[in-house]
């Protein structure tokens, strides 16, 4: 991969982990922590417990999300600087340039992502 396209990339996938960093904090309310956020926005609060349970749930669900997409973010930054982005992990294959374009973070290829999901 040229030098160029590396630093696009790059710039793409920091911009993406700032902007998950935002959210996660306004999911959060500014606390550091899914418990503390969950435990501070929950007290007292005058939902019936049905509905204070789903929102919570939902709360809990999508941080989860969002946590995980941040940590294959900084996994993908974390091959930019060691050399290796642009290559698949588990088998080693250049990705593609359109595939790159549309998910930054990519890590498997379909065949691989395939074989971990039935595993």
């Amino acid at each position: 991969m040229t030098h160029p396209d590396l630093h696009s990339y790059q710039k793409q996938l920091l911009q993406q982990r700032d902007a998950l960093r935002a959210r996660l904090n306004q999911l959060r309310g500014g606390e550091p922590s899914r418990a503390l956020a969950s435990a501070a926005h929950f007290s007292g609060h005058e939902d019936t417990p049905a509905q204070a349970n789903t929102e919570r749930d939902l709360e809990l669900a999508l941080d989860e999300h969002e946590t995980a997409e941040l940590r294959r973010i900084d996994a993908a930054l974390q091959r930019v600087e060691t050399g290796t982005y642009g290559h698949f992990v588990a088998c080693g294959t250049t990705i593609p340039e359109d595939r790159l374009r549309a998910t930054p973070d990519a890590e498997r290829c379909m065949d691989c992502q395939s074989a971990l999901e039935d595993a």
